[in-house]
């Protein structure tokens, strides 16, 4: 259950452009994932894309993106900018740890058909309501009434010196990774363990699809395809060293009121190195 007013920050607000995007891929690409050195950084690249780290649909908004530290306080992107296909940025790495690079959205969002038969939405886009104000919203001779509750989350993770457990933890607020194996120690031949949250509770059932980069220059995208287990967990063996993106995708009727749909869609990108 939501505590608080719910803020439908849809998916279409966040990048450039008119056009829906819910069925591209969304990334927070970091050029390396673990540093040394006296003055560690790291630039990353953000956008949303038909195929992987290829920059061919639109940027995302750099004041979308948020920066964990590894005190959990918050780091404001330096050098941002905002192209036609992609967002630039850069983080200077001051403390020794994992930094979580992310950006999160949940919001409630109804559809319906007046008696002419126009559909409508509420709210419009990039615009806030509460589920009161929604039920306010739809008149009472609407038909084919749908409303959706939805959560997305897209992260990267990026490490100074050594791992931090602080990403290991989650707020139990939204869609999460709970990582049973740190997302910055990750190696070609190991397994990897991870499990999915919503709002605390393990995503039992859901979809999850991992890609490697460099599908533009081979015939298949060669996914690896998990199913979560009762715990929200999957186990990933890699296939070789490399970039991969990962995307899940649930759906569920446990809703809070008067939604009667809840949706939930997580993407990161993970580095994978020799063993």
């Amino acid at each position: 259950m939501l505590k608080r007013i719910v803020k439908p920050l849809l998916f279409a607000s966040l990048v450039t452009g008119t056009l829906s995007v819910q069925a591209h891929r969304l990334w927070i690409l970091p050029d390396v994932t673990v540093l040394s050195g006296d003055e560690p950084a790291v630039s990353f690249d953000a956008a949303v894309s038909n195929s992987i780290f290829n920059y061919d649909h639109v940027a995302l908004r750099a004041d979308a993106i948020h920066i964990s530290a590894p005190d959990g306080t918050e780091v404001e992107p330096e050098n941002a900018a905002k192209g036609k296909l992609r967002t630039v940025f850069d983080l200077s790495m001051t403390q020794e740890g994992t930094y979580r690079v992310y950006l999160t959205m949940q919001g409630m969002n109804a559809f319906w058909k007046d008696a002419g038969g126009k559909r409508h939405m509420f709210p419009g886009r990039g615009q806030s309501a509460t589920p009161e104000e929604i039920s306010n919203a739809i008149p009472a001779d609407a038909e084919g009434v749908r409303i959706v509750e939805s959560y997305r989350r897209a992260e990267t993770f990026v490490t100074a010196v050594a791992p931090s457990d602080n990403v290991k933890k989650i707020s139990g607020q939204g869609v999460e990774l709970k990582p049973v194996t740190h997302p910055n120690d990750l190696y070609a031949g190991e397994t990897a363990t991870f499990a999915l949250m919503l709002n605390g509770e393990p995503l039992a059932g859901a979809d999850v699809v991992l890609i490697k980069e460099g599908t533009r220059y081979r015939d298949s995208q060669d996914e690896i395809a998990l199913t979560t287990d009762n715990n929200g967990a999957i186990q990933v063996n890699w296939q070789g060293a490399g970039r991969y993106f990962m995307e899940m995708e649930y759906k569920d009727d446990k809703a809070q009121a008067p939604a009667t749909e809840r949706s939930a869609t997580y993407t990161a990108v993970f580095e994978v190195l020799p063993d």
